[in-house]
């Protein structure tokens, strides 16, 4: 059989294993560690990278999004979430053979590891991607709109597009390559932000008024702490632990490194000072980046797509804020969003074995050539892209109906979330 392309052949394409199958220990463990680390990313890692970027008067309200969402994500999964993500279902969407995890006993097997491992590995992915939005709308959205946003968004966009690429639907088995979610993490929560930062408008004073991070050394604890989990993200999604694993990590640090060190470069050539946020905002580009690619490319390949992610992220930021005013709050689409589309292109160049060096091991052999793999990259792009812009407009704009409008009012915001919606504050001076 050609090499796995990614979790879209991860074992789904039939959830529990086939008779003769056995238990991996040595597999089991490493994946068990992985979905740690893999929550890990969310709770703390996001919650604090978030928190320390806003405001003093909004730090809890982040806080208590990502949170939140942690804790409904969770419950989603379980009723449907695996079942309409991994179901056999059909090329767009599962069917429900596995509503509340139904039939799945504790020696039910994917592959060679616990089925209920599986899914719970897959839940820290449905997790951390609505989590991932919250920061295009930071410090002006209600809680209650972001609660009931996210829980349909999750069913209606996350699910499907999941199915598609990984549970056996139409982009895998057209051969698209995404190893750990380029489009089913980054360009779907990347894009759903923008749309999210256009409809909600920007924050009162942006662009005039300066809103400096409160807190930069919350923001590198937990940009650190999204570093080291990422490795259970991508690692991780080989499902195995094995030469694959290695180097799917390998290169997300090489990546990361390189993103860091670019983005920082840029800023200190414009700007004539580099600084810390621009050094862990250039880790994330990096580590986003590397994402979908992550199992097909070699050292080389992943130094080009650190590098490209760190210079063009970079810019992209610069173009969204400054250029064309839009407030995505923490740069969740330029960095993540155009990221993911930057990653899961390259991933259909470097992941070629005929390029040599920068293909490492020639993990994709058997692939389309560089031309066609190339077109089924920019098919999935396009597909994932458009979906989720149409889907997250017509979500908002239900959840305003549903709400009342999904942003605070003028003097609330002014106020500060996290007494207004929370009663509480982060700080006591």
């Amino acid at each position: 059989m050609k090499k796995l392309l990614g979790m879209g052949a991860l074992l789904a394409l039939s959830p529990v294993a086939m008779a003769g199958d056995e238990l991996s220990g040595a597999n089991t463990a490493w994946i068990l560690t992985a979905t740690a680390l893999v929550l890990f990313m969310t709770l703390p890692g996001l919650s604090l990278f978030y928190a320390g970027l806003v405001r003093t008067k909004n730090v809890l309200s982040v806080l208590m999004q990502c949170f939140a969402i942690a804790c409904m994500a969770s419950l989603i999964w379980l009723i449907v979430g695996y079942s309409l993500s991994f179901g056999e279902g059909n090329a767009w969407i599962g069917d429900f053979s596995r509503v509340f995890m139904a039939g799945m006993g504790k020696g039910d097997l994917s592959g060679d590891i616990p089925e209920s491992l599986f899914f719970m590995f897959q839940m820290t992915f449905a997790i951390i991607t609505p989590a991932l939005i919250v920061g295009a709308f930071a410090e002006r959205m209600k809680f209650s709109s972001m609660l009931i946003f996210s829980a349909f968004w999750l069913i209606v966009v996350y699910f499907p597009v999941c199915h598609w690429v990984w549970g056996g639907g139409w982009l895998g088995s057209m051969g698209l390559l995404d190893f750990a979610g380029g489009t089913v993490v980054h360009i779907t929560a990347g894009v759903a932000a923008l749309v999210a930062a256009l409809m909600i408008g920007n924050r009162r004073g942006f662009p005039t008024t300066a809103m400096p991070p409160h807190n930069l050394t919350m923001t590198v604890t937990g940009a650190g702490m999204l570093w080291v989990g990422w490795f259970g993200f991508n690692a991780g999604s080989a499902l195995a632990a094995n030469g694959d694993a290695a180097m799917a990590m390998t290169v997300t640090h090489i990546s990361a490194a390189a993103g860091s060190l670019a983005w920082m470069t840029m800023e200190w050539v414009k700007f004539g000072k580099p600084s810390v946020l621009g050094i862990v905002t250039g880790m994330v580009a990096g580590l986003g980046t590397i994402t979908p690619a992550s199992g097909f490319v070699g050292p080389a390949g992943a130094l080009v797509i650190g590098l490209s992610a760190g210079v063009i992220c970079f810019y992209m930021t610069q173009a969204i804020k400054r250029k064309w005013q839009i407030d995505d709050s923490l740069d969740v689409f330029p960095v993540h969003g155009v990221g993911g589309i930057l990653g899961t292109l390259l991933a259909g160049v470097f992941a070629s074995p005929d390029l040599g060096i920068f293909s490492g091991f020639g993990f994709a052999d058997g692939i389309n050539s560089i031309a066609e793999q190339f077109k089924v990259q920019v098919i999935g792009v396009v597909a994932t892209f458009v979906y989720t812009a149409v889907a997250t407009y017509i979500l908002l704009k239900v959840t305003g109906i549903m709400t009342s409008g999904i942003r605070v009012s003028e003097e609330q915001e002014t106020e500060g979330l996290d007494l207004v919606l929370h009663e509480e504050s982060g700080y006591k001076f």
